[in-house]
C-alpha cells in the first residue's frame, strides 16, 4: 500500500461549514417566508469564564451569517442549580425559541446535568441530555452531540467508508467520547475507548484505521503510533504561540495518514455548524416543515 507516496487527504472543517452555512441561509429564509417566524437559538452563559464567553460570541456570529437570531442570556455566578433550571424552563416554553445552549462549564456549585436534563428534548439542538444519548444510540431521532456530530458530517462529505473499519477513540467524555464511540458503532465500525487508565495506549491506537483524539490533553497520541493510511480525526485544542495543537502529533501526518483533520480549522468550525444545522432542523420541526 503506497500510502507513504501520496499526500493525504486535509479534512477541512472550515471548508465544510462554509458551503454548509450557503444552504442554511437558505432554509433560514424558506422558515421566515411560510411562518413569519426566524429560527433562534438561545445561549445560557452562566459566570464570567473568558473563554466561554468567546465560544458564545462565536455562535451567535455564526446565527448572524445565516439569518438565524441568537438571544444570549447572561447569569451571574452565584446563580444557583434552581434559578438556573427556572430560566431554562423559561425558555423551553418560549414558542420564539427553537434551540438552547447551554455553555459548559458552569460554576462548580451549579449542578450541570439536572441542568442539561433540563433542556427540552425538542430544543436539545446542543445534543447534551441522556434521552438524547440514549436516542441517538439506538438510531432513534435525536440531535446528536454537536462534535461528534460535526466529524460524523466532515467523514461522509468526504466518502470516508467506515463499515468494517477498526476505530479508536481516545476520550470518553460525555459529549464527545462517548457519543462519538456511539455514532461510529451505528457506522459500523468496531470501536475501542481509550482513556487516562487505558494500559498501552500506543498498542491499540497502532492497529486502529481511524483514531479520534478527544482526551484533552496536548500531543498526547504521537505520530509514530499512527498506522499507515489510517483516519487522523483531532478533536482537541490547546493554545500555543505559534497558533494551537491538538490532542494528536500532527507532523509528518501528511505522509502517514490517508486524511486527517487540521488544527486548528478541522473539528472547531464543524462543532459550531452543527449546533446552527440542528437548531434550523427544529425550528423546520417546529413549523411542520419536515417529517424528520
Amino acid at each position: 500500500m503506497s500510502t507513504a507516496q501520496e499526500s493525504a487527504t486535509v479534512l477541512d472543517g472550515k471548508a465544510l461549514a462554509k458551503q454548509i452555512e450557503q444552504d442554511l441561509r437558505t432554509r433560514v429564509d424558506t422558515i421566515k417566508e411560510k411562518t413569519g417566524r426566524t429560527p433562534s437559538l438561545a445561549t445560557i452563559l452562566v459566570g464570567d469564564d473568558p473563554a466561554s464567553a468567546t465560544y458564545v460570541r462565536m455562535k451567535g456570529n455564526a446565527c448572524k451569517r445565516v439569518g438565524m437570531d441568537s438571544i444570549r442570556v447572561e447569569m451571574p455566578s452565584a446563580t444557583t442549580t434552581e434559578q438556573l433550571m427556572a430560566k431554562i424552563d423559561e425558555l423551553n416554553s418560549n414558542p420564539d425559541v427553537h434551540g438552547i445552549l447551554l455553555q459548559h462549564p458552569v460554576p462548580e456549585h451549579i449542578d450541570e446535568r439536572a441542568c442539561f436534563e433540563q433542556i427540552d428534548l425538542a430544543k436539545d439542538v446542543d445534543g447534551v441530555t441522556c434521552l438524547g444519548f440514549g436516542r441517538m444510540a439506538m438510531q432513534q431521532s435525536a440531535y446528536g452531540s454537536c462534535t461528534p456530530q460535526g466529524i460524523m458530517h466532515l467523514l461522509e462529505h468526504h466518502n470516508i467508508d467506515l463499515s468494517g473499519k477498526e476505530a479508536v477513540v481516545v476520550g470518553r467524555s460525555a459529549i464527545l467520547g462517548k457519543p462519538m464511540a456511539m455514532m461510529l458503532l451505528n457506522a459500523n465500525c468496531t470501536v475501542t475507548i481509550c482513556h487516562s487508565r487505558t494500559q498501552d495506549l500506543a498498542a491499540h491506537i497502532k492497529r486502529a484505521d481511524i483514531v479520534v483524539g478527544a482526551v484533552g490533553v496536548p500531543e498526547l497520541i504521537k505520530a509514530e503510533w499512527i498506522k499507515a493510511g489510517a483516519v487522523v480525526i483531532d478533536a482537541g485544542f490547546h493554545p500555543t504561540d505559534d497558533g494551537g495543537v491538538g490532542d494528536i502529533e500532527m507532523q509528518g501526518m501528511e505522509n502517514i495518514a490517508s486524511a486527517y483533520t487540521p488544527v486548528p480549522g478541522g473539528v472547531g468550525p464543524m462543532t459550531i455548524n452543527t449546533l446552527i444545522r440542528q437548531t434550523v432542523d427544529a425550528a423546520e420541526k417546529s413549523a411542520g416543515l419536515n417529517n424528520g
